[in-house]
């Protein structure tokens, strides 16, 4: 989706999203249980939130002691992020291009962003990770899993566009080494109940030195 039009369509829904969202960690621990581990494993305490929406994933980071910054495209999501969470930073930030220098972030965390970069973007998206990522960082995307693009014209309740991509695991996976990060895994769960009807993927991966 062009980051215009992506831009226009979050700002439209980012109070009713903000609303929906912001809590969403109080019920998934599987999800709780990985920021654990990707908060514990990073070379340095400085952590980049990329698409972060209402700021929950960030918040989470900093209670585990990171130092994060949230980026997100929508002015009025990092309105809501900064109105709801003291203490972190966030920044309006497009993540083709982060607003860090190279090799200076010690992780980044992406859930739910990754998935409004069309299939044919992605491998320069991972990339700009990359190079934002200090030697042994590390990466933790979150997408829906599947194997086409949602086109719709209605996003929660609202006439506008809407476009996702949903990614296989081994499709993922293999974007994510070949971008030049390795130590690279795989996960996959059923949506819980509360969720949309898409199963769960997340990819986690060190970057090479």
């Amino acid at each position: 989706m062009q980051p215009d039009k992506l831009r226009t369509s979050y700002d439209a829904v980012a109070d009713a999203y903000a609303q929906k969202f912001f809590d969403e960690l109080s019920r998934k621990p599987f999800d709780c249980g990985l920021l654990d581990a990707f908060a514990a494993t990073l070379p340095a305490p400085v952590a980049l939130d990329v698409g972060c929406g209402p700021g929950h994933i960030g918040r989470y980071l900093s209670g585990r002691g990171l130092d994060v910054t949230g980026v997100d495209l929508s002015p009025r999501m990092i309105e809501h992020a900064r109105r709801l969470n003291t203490g972190v930073a966030f920044e309006v930030a497009d993540m083709r291009s982060l607003p860090a220098g190279d090799a200076t972030v010690g992780g980044i965390a992406a859930f739910y962003s990754l998935i409004h970069i069309p299939r044919i973007e992605v491998p320069a998206v991972l990339h700009e990770f990359r190079r934002a990522l200090m030697p042994s960082g590390r990466l933790l995307v979150a997408v829906h899993g599947g194997s086409r693009a949602i086109n719709a014209q209605e996003f929660m309740g609202k006439q506008v566009p809407f476009e996702a991509t949903l990614f296989e695991a081994d499709e993922l996976a293999g974007l994510v080494t070949d971008a030049g990060f390795e130590n690279v895994s795989a996960k996959i769960r059923a949506r819980y109940e509360f969720e949309s009807h898409t199963p769960r993927l997340y990819v986690s991966a060190t970057r090479a030195g």
